[in-house]
């Protein structure tokens, strides 16, 4: 039960909580990349520059949303590349077919929570690990997007969906808008109810969260049909961003979302973790890849740099824990 309060308490103070000492560091680190970058680029620290991070920064947040529930929970999922890319490929089909736009779009969100469902299905009845089970669906997935259209590129020639990617409000694109929202929504319902409040439970601790009357079979499967839900709208989103479902698209997309929302404070060991931790940690991965493409990094060598930058989240999350553990156990010690 200690490691359900602990989590409890990490999370307490809304979606964009207080700021804490990890989360200055993230903060300093983005301004070191602008400044950094400026130098190296005048043209990036200008509006233009900063619309196109968020712009491309959109996709990933939609799936570091959803993975922010998976991670706290003790989850995770490899699939979100795939998925966004069959997302594209399935909505621009049925539009080919002249389907109603709102019903390409529901449709389409309807797969996404389908292969959610499929995950979880791996995970709680045949109990295969997280990270194998969507190494399975990533790779299923990804072969079903070449399938169905035959491994080329679908053109959509809807000008009223294609207007989807376009629009834009007060000079910001919808797909940052979208952004937005669903992460305010979701960063509240994890903040702010008891399917939250049950989500760290069981990432703090299963057994426990089991005994006290949870379900954790249940909200798994609710976790991951959020992500397969907004990696889907995501999908949609992009596909009419580029005017056409691209099969090999959003390769290695799960990747920089998991960077993000572990840079951002949220624990691979469970329990732990908030949305305004994840939004900064997506601003701070994609200023990053934005500033290596603009002073013309290989992109060879961006593979090591954003691979390195993954490591940094990984141990940065190691000595997170231990830190908690240490006052943890300072803590018992001073009640015994």
């Amino acid at each position: 039960m200690a490691a359900i309060t602990k989590g409890t308490e990490e999370k307490k103070g809304g979606i964009f909580s207080a700021i804490g000492g990890d989360r200055i560091v993230l903060i300093i680190a983005i301004v070191l990349i602008f400044v950094l970058f400026t130098a190296l680029n005048k043209n990036f620290l200008t509006i233009t520059n900063i619309i196109n991070i968020l712009t491309a920064a959109s996709l990933v947040g939609m799936v570091a949303i959803g993975h922010t529930y998976l991670i706290i929970a003790k989850q995770n999922d490899l699939s979100p590349g795939s998925l966004a890319a069959l997302s594209g490929v399935v909505v621009a089909l049925f539009l080919q077919m002249n389907m109603p736009i709102w019903l390409a779009i529901l449709l389409t969100l309807v797969v996404g929570a389908l292969i959610g469902v499929f995950n979880a299905w791996m995970v709680n009845k045949i109990k295969i690990e997280a990270f194998i089970a969507t190494l399975v669906s990533q790779m299923i997935v990804r072969g079903f997007a070449y399938i169905i259209c035959d491994g080329k590129p679908v053109s959509i020639s809807n000008q009223d969906f294609n207007r989807i990617g376009s629009m834009r409000f007060l000079n910001i694109p919808f797909a940052v808008w979208l952004m937005i929202i669903c992460m305010a929504i979701f960063g509240f319902i994890l903040a702010k109810t008891k399917f939250g409040r049950s989500v760290y439970a069981i990432g703090g601790n299963t057994q426990a969260a089991h005994l006290a009357g949870l379900n954790p079979e249940r909200i798994v499967t609710l976790c991951f049909i959020m992500i397969g839900v907004l990696t889907a709208m995501g999908g949609i989103v992009f596909a009419a961003r580029m005017n056409a479902g691209q099969p090999a698209a959003n390769i290695n997309l799960e990747f920089d979302a998991i960077t993000a929302v572990v840079l951002g404070g949220t624990s691979f060991t469970g329990g732990v973790g908030d949305m305004a931790g994840t939004f900064i940690g997506i601003i701070l991965i994609q200023a990053f890849n934005t500033g290596l493409t603009m002073v013309d990094v290989s992109s060879f060598w961006q593979y090591v740099a954003r691979g390195a930058l993954l490591l940094f989240a990984l141990t940065s999350d190691y000595l997170r824990k231990k830190k908690r553990d240490k006052e943890l156990l300072e803590a018992s010690m001073k009640n015994a």
